[in-house]
């Protein structure tokens, strides 16, 4: 198995512009979902700290699951770009049946479904809490913030989700990935206790909206730092984990980082306290369930079965991705 993780960890060094296109990345995503348990009231903060690494951990799991089921996909974005104005203005902030009598199911699961997954997440966990299903409760925790975050993230809203479409190739995971890994360890993340979301699909709507309206700054302000610092400055060559890797520069990120003036910081920060709000809502919806008495939750033969397979179909699609990059 070890073997296994190091030839993964090659294979997405080699082509992390092609991994890190589909996420925050592994690290911002853990991080958002650990920041927001310490933002929850004494009720909910006990038990949530108490699993605090199965949030954490388990954060990544849709990311892992998209190269198990071909559904997972759609759940992580929306190209709200594809859709003509005339149309957005009639989708924008409706729940699920409301869409589909606008547009095809099949046209709305082919440019991303993000902001109804939520609201879909968001009542499965709340069942969760009436149910005070511990399993339950922190797996869809863990999701629920995946999605959430993605839904901050400009990227996320556009068919030119990577850069493929303007020249600029690996801005997603320059984006998400590269600039968390330098720089947030400088951000402030205390935000204040959960709050309750008295219109939820209006919530997430309005963070699909703002992701997108950042969209422009993205890609524009690193179109115009690649053209003013050159490829020679733009990228370098450096050790990770004892695997030489091409990445952006850190002279070029740290001037990209702050030609967007904390874009990232603000994203992430309100990642963190709209994924709490989110958590707080389901309880308070579900009745306010005493979860002082579940204790930490102990991964079962089942679990770790069902953990191993998706481990095992994630390493098996990153190899296979390496190879038909070594094809190229």
């Amino acid at each position: 198995m070890k073997k296994e993780y190091g030839r993964a960890f090659l294979a997405l060094a080699l082509i992390s512009p092609i991994i890190w296109s589909f996420t925050w990345g592994f690290y911002a995503h853990q991080q958002i979902n650990r920041l927001a348990v310490f933002h929850l009231p004494p009720e909910m903060i006990v038990f949530y700290k108490t699993n605090i690494d199965y949030i954490t951990e388990n954060a990544v799991n849709p990311d892992k699951r998209r190269y198990a089921v071909k559904e997972e996909a759609p759940r992580h974005y929306i190209d709200w770009d594809v859709y003509p104005d005339s149309l957005r203005q009639k989708l924008a902030f409706t729940f699920w049946n409301q869409a589909k009598e606008k547009v095809s199911e099949d046209k709305l699961q082919a440019y991303g479904i993000v902001p109804w997954h939520v609201n879909t997440m968001k009542f499965r966990l709340t069942q969760a809490f009436t149910k005070k299903d511990a399993k339950e409760i922190l797996r869809l925790s863990a999701e629920i913030g995946h999605y959430i975050a993605d839904a901050h993230v400009p990227l996320h809203t556009t068919e030119n989700y990577n850069g493929q479409m303007t020249n600029q190739v690996g801005i997603h995971g320059f984006w998400e990935s590269r600039l968390p890994e330098l720089f947030s360890e400088d951000y402030t993340f205390w935000l204040g206790q959960a709050a309750y979301i008295e219109k939820p699909q209006q919530r997430i709507w309005e963070t699909v909206l703002a992701s997108h309206a950042a969209l422009d700054s993205v890609l524009l302000f690193e179109r115009k730092l690649s053209q003013e610092m050159g490829e020679d400055k733009k990228f370098t060559i450096e050790e990770r984990n004892g695997v030489t890797v091409r990445n952006y520069s850190r002279e070029f990120s740290s001037r990209y980082h702050e030609m967007l003036d904390n874009q990232v910081e603000r994203r992430m920060r309100a990642s963190v306290k709209t994924i709490a709000d989110f958590w707080y809502t389901c309880w308070v919806d579900a009745g306010q369930p005493d979860l002082d008495k579940m204790g930490k939750y102990e991964l079962t033969e089942t679990d770790k079965s069902e953990e191993a397979e998706l481990k095992k179909a994630w390493l098996l699609r990153i190899l296979n991705i390496r190879k038909e990059a070594d094809d190229l």
